[in-house]
């Protein structure tokens, strides 16, 4: 990936500058990065030039700003998102304005060892809150460390039996798509439902979802399928889910129509082209019985959804797209590329730890602080915290067009009836 050069930064962050100094009169600096580590600029950044000679720059306060880790992959396989994340994260403390914290970014490698050491570091460090890591051997290596430190976590990972005690997931979890998504369809009057969906524990959680979801709101399951994610196609479930076939779109129209599937609703839990050859299929094997609504997934989140003509009608759960798409614009161009799905994440945190961060209370990071029932706002819309860990989202559903996704139904206005 190309790098943006220095002087390709110094336009933006001027201009948040003075939009800040005009919206609210107070000046909005990057926050300060914890010694020994050099600071992380980002892609392309290198540090300010600095005077031989003069002084050291002064020290914090007596009472100091709260320390932040920010515990990410800035190495490894996953350096590129990792980078993304905490990239997001100073984003957001910029334009915060927010300057009673101090962030101690560590690069836990991608690996359960690195995250271990990246916490003892941080710890030692005397950091008050840590942000991530991202993955969930990562997370389960912090989570001693950090519980035995008396420090919470608010991790990116979406692994939900690694929440609880000191541990909150700040990561889109996919029980909760479904529970929208079917709520929203039988509002539409649908009730018979069926799911299609990789033999992989992601898999089978989203059709565990579905068969709890559907039956608490009085719809069926008709039917489930899955396949090995290795295989060149899906044709054999297919056939077990459609008894027409698996026609594509484009195949003659058969002499004789095929029955009506046993389902008006199907979970497609899948991305990239395989998701885009398995809806040309079920469209195919409809014929001309009433097409079959699907349903997606946070895999379906993606810019160019509406590329493929099968897809266009479906719905899936996320958070609504204006206030994201703002951020994408503020994230390319300060940084000169546009971020990966999960950089909202590092930048929700941020903002959150610089909301604690305002209270006059001594722990600003405690439980009690986190679990405010009344929640938050980011990037991503309201969320909140519930006491086993876990993060509550306030989502949308969104229908595919071919010019993009559009909101069929906005996001709660609180978070007091989400139904999870």
């Amino acid at each position: 990936m190309p790098r943006p050069s220095p002087s390709g930064f110094a336009s933006p962050f001027i201009t948040l500058a003075v939009a800040a100094l005009a919206g609210c009169g107070s000046p909005m600096v990057p926050a300060p990065l914890s010694r020994p580590q050099p600071p992380y600029y980002g892609y392309g950044w290198f540090p300010p030039p600095v005077a031989h000679g003069g002084p050291p720059p002064p020290g914090p306060a007596a009472s100091g700003p709260q320390k932040v880790a920010v515990l990410v992959p800035l190495s490894g396989a996953n350096a590129e998102l990792g980078q993304a994340l905490l990239d997001a994260v100073q984003l957001a403390l910029f334009e915060t304005g927010e300057e009673r914290l101090t962030l101690v970014p560590r690069d836990t490698g991608g690996s359960a060892a690195g995250a271990a050491s990246a916490a003892r570091a941080v710890v030692g460090e005397g950091v008050q809150l840590i942000l991530g890591p991202l993955l969930a051997p990562e997370v389960e290596a912090v989570k001693p460390i950090a519980q035995g430190a008396h420090i919470n976590v608010i991790a990116f990972s979406t692994v939900t039996k690694l929440a609880g005690g000191n541990v909150y997931l700040m990561g889109f979890l996919p029980r909760q798509e479904v529970t929208r998504e079917v709520a929203y369809a039988r509002q539409r009057g649908l009730n018979r439902f069926a799911a299609l969906a990789p033999n992989s524990p992601y898999g089978h959680l989203m059709a565990d979802a579905l068969r709890e979801v559907a039956s608490a709101s009085g719809g069926t399951v008709a039917k489930v399928e899955f396949y090995d994610q290795r295989a060149g196609d899906v044709a054999a479930q297919l056939r077990q889910l459609l008894p027409g076939g698996v026609e594509e779109t484009d195949a003659p129209t058969p002499a004789t129509p095929p029955p009506a599937p046993s389902f008006e609703a199907l979970l497609l839990p899948e991305d990239g082209a395989r998701l885009k050859q398995i809806a040309r299929q079920v469209r195919g094997a409809a014929g001309s019985n009433k097409p079959v609504q699907l349903l997606g997934s946070g895999l379906w989140d993606t810019p160019d959804i509406g590329s493929e003509p099968a897809l266009v009608g479906g719905w899936y759960a996320s958070s609504s797209p204006e206030a994201r798409q703002d951020f994408e614009h503020r994230f390319s161009a300060t940084y000169g590329h546009n971020p990966p799905r999960l950089a909202s994440l590092g930048y929700d945190a941020a903002t959150l730890a610089a909301v604690l961060a305002r209270e006059p209370s001594g722990e600003p990071f405690s439980r009690e602080a986190i679990l405010n029932p009344s929640g938050f706002t980011g990037i991503d819309g309201l969320f909140r915290f519930s006491p086993d860990g876990l993060v509550q989202r306030g989502l949308a559903v969104l229908e595919i067009e071919p010019q993009g996704p559009i909101v069929v139904s906005p996001p709660p206005q609180n978070l007091q009836d989400l139904g999870y």
